[in-house]
């Protein structure tokens, strides 16, 4: 069973959280810490304490905006330790993803905290075990992206997705040769990749120009053809990717 610290500033999502890790059977016991500064002291002496001790955290629950030392930054202290706790990140906001996976999280989770979607996140937690083995920080495959498919990993090349699709906390990328989902918000992957073509063209799509076969009108819509698919365009959206289209064939 799985020793978790859940760590949060606001003292109403912390006690709603850690109400949440009590209800999972997976969970052996959770604690919780108001900042990060006191979650930091607590690790330490965990780790000092050996796997078995009495003070031993197998996963910790973070927030990213704290006053102070925030989750971030805890996360990337953490890696520097011999065997870190997992991590999971659980915050209100999404556009961190990018640098939360960047630090090996297990999950990212968006508040208001779901019972299924914590549920998920203690499941991967307990299926890599205990503490995190420590991984050198690096700078990510800027060519390649981590999907998981049957419990194994396989990289997925950035040039071979044609858009991708938000589903909630996840997004689903699509290729000629099917679909991964993968636990990053659309906007974050729309930040990282916006350098490399993709271009938002919808609240729920993002798009990589080099793979749009057709950009059609129709009485007022929009709506472009992706391999043989056909999506559409929002108004906000439409000028801009027109342009960005018109750009690309004049070049």
């Amino acid at each position: 069973m799985l020793r978790a610290l859940a760590v949060d500033d606001e003292r109403p999502s912390l006690e709603e959280l850690l109400y949440l890790l009590h209800a999972d059977p997976r969970i052996g016991s959770a604690e919780g810490a108001g900042d990060a500064t006191e979650a930091l002291r607590r690790i330490t002496r965990a780790l000092e304490s050996g796997p078995d001790g009495p003070d031993a955290i197998d996963v910790v629950f973070l927030d990213i905006q704290m006053p102070g030392l925030d989750g971030l930054e805890l996360a990337r202290l953490l890696t520097g330790f011999a065997r870190p706790p997992r991590v999971v990140f659980v915050t209100a906001h999404e556009d961190f993803a990018v640098q939360a996976f960047d630090l090996y999280a297990v999950d990212y989770i968006l508040k208001p905290v779901r019972k299924e979607r914590l549920a998920e996140a203690v499941r991967r937690a307990a299926e890599l075990g205990g503490a995190a083995p420590r991984i050198p920080v690096h700078e990510p495959d800027p060519d390649h992206i981590p999907v998981e498919l049957g419990g194994v990993t396989r990289f997925v090349a950035v040039d071979d997705i044609t858009h991708v699709e938000a589903q909630g906390d996840y997004a689903r990328l699509h290729t000629h040769k099917g679909s991964h989902l993968v636990r990053i918000p659309l906007s974050a992957l729309e930040e990282r990749w916006r350098a490399r073509g993709f271009v938002r063209i919808h609240r729920r799509h993002l798009v990589a120009l080099h793979h749009v076969g057709e950009l059609r009108l129709d009485t007022g819509t929009v709506s472009v053809l992706v391999g043989a698919e056909e999506l559409q365009v929002s108004r906000r959206h439409a000028r801009e990717l027109r342009d960005l289209l018109m750009r690309r064939t004049a070049g």
